[in-house]
């Protein structure tokens, strides 16, 4: 197989030059987010994440050998306490990869 498209993980609208990455908001909208011109950062990150886990899923991965990064969602939530305020707390995880070389996270490898 090949690796996940750029369109694949980060909608259809996604684009890229040589020193911009361009995620279309629309695209964050099939995940939930409500596009503004002042979206939060964490906002964006938490729907780049659910966008990209449609594509780079353990099941995917399991026929597309290509596929070096799962995103997995748990769906045990969990309490805890900040600052006398009780939170919900939900997780994701995500795995790289890559073949043993002893080394750390580098992104060119992914």
């Amino acid at each position: 197989m090949a690796e996940p498209t750029l369109a694949q993980v980060f909608g259809t609208n996604a684009s890229q030059t040589a020193t911009e990455l361009i995620i279309s908001k629309v695209d964050l909208a099939t995940v939930g987010l409500t596009a503004s011109a002042d979206n939060t950062g964490e906002s964006l990150i938490t729907a780049i994440l659910l966008l990209s886990e449609i594509e780079l899923n353990e099941t995917k991965q399991e026929t597309n050998p290509d596929i070096q990064i799962t995103i997995v969602k748990s769906n045990q939530p969990s309490i805890v306490s900040r600052n006398n305020q009780n939170y919900r707390q939900l997780t994701i995880s995500v795995d790289l990869q890559t073949p043993d070389t002893g080394s750390g996270i580098d992104p060119d490898n992914y």
